[in-house]
């Protein structure tokens, strides 16, 4: 949107995260103004929003990864935050204050909804160093958790499943010009979430009692915060370098 990728290689990137992605407004005067679907209708076309969002002078955004007790920048109550809360994740656009919330709609299809937030909330920032330091705490003490629940003795071939998860997860092609440090604390965080996805899990064809499950998500709940703020912090540490060195004329 500030010029850093042409809207191709955006929607190139996209099909990463899932092959067919379509577009409505959560209301119809959303729809008017950036002449999308509105919900209830077929969903339109990513690259229609782009087009829209660029005429309609955004910036730049920021990336939302709220959890219950953690909203920071959603702003107020309103539809835009609830359905946010409910998905765990949105983006923030600048310049025209629109939200974006995804959520899977079919096996392989990735709908975005578009709201008018008014105002964008106020950004937070995260400093990245700080995040990594945490994370970085994180990451031993996720190895200390696995070993008190006794995961690695419930389940063989542990160490394979975690590198298999990270490998996965780590295959997003993250555009060319990434800070390297940013692209660190996120190949940090993948790695302590799938040991945190392990670690939460039952061994297979085994039980839980109901005070051991909740003595295991207390444990976790903490770690689980670090990686979901090392990676806002990451996000937002790249988002400011392209920002910082956009080109003096739009892409077409």
């Amino acid at each position: 949107m500030n010029g850093s990728a042409a809207a191709d290689d955006v929607l190139d990137a996209l099909g990463h995260w899932a092959e067919l992605h379509d577009v409505v407004a959560g209301d119809a005067a959303t729809g008017q103004a950036l002449e999308i679907p509105v919900r209830g209708e077929a969903g339109g076309q990513v690259a229609a929003l782009l087009a829209a969002l660029r005429r309609g002078g955004v910036t730049g955004g920021r990336v939302v990864l709220p959890v219950p007790g953690d909203v920071r920048g959603l702003g107020g109550r309103s539809e835009f935050a609830g359905t946010a809360l409910h998905s765990g994740e949105a983006v923030v656009l600048h310049g025209a204050a629109v939200g974006l919330v995804p959520e899977n709609i079919a096996d392989g299809v990735l709908r975005w909804t578009a709201f008018d937030i008014g105002e964008a909330p106020a950004a937070e920032h995260l400093p990245l160093g700080e995040a990594e330091h945490e994370l970085t705490g994180a990451m031993r003490v996720a190895a200390g958790v696995l070993t008190e629940l006794g995961v690695a003795k419930q389940r063989s071939g542990v160490r394979e499943e975690i590198t298999a998860r990270v490998a996965h997860r780590s295959a997003a092609p993250w555009p060319e010009g990434t800070p390297p440090r940013a692209l660190r604390v996120l190949q940090r965080a993948n790695e302590v979430s799938a040991i945190l996805d392990l670690a939460g899990e039952h061994a297979p064809g085994g039980a839980l009692s109901s005070s051991s499950a909740r003595r295991r998500a207390e444990a976790l709940r903490p770690l689980t915060d670090a990686v979901r703020v090392a990676r806002l912090a990451a996000v937002d540490e790249a988002v400011r370098v392209f920002a910082d060195h956009q080109p003096s004329s739009e892409s077409p």
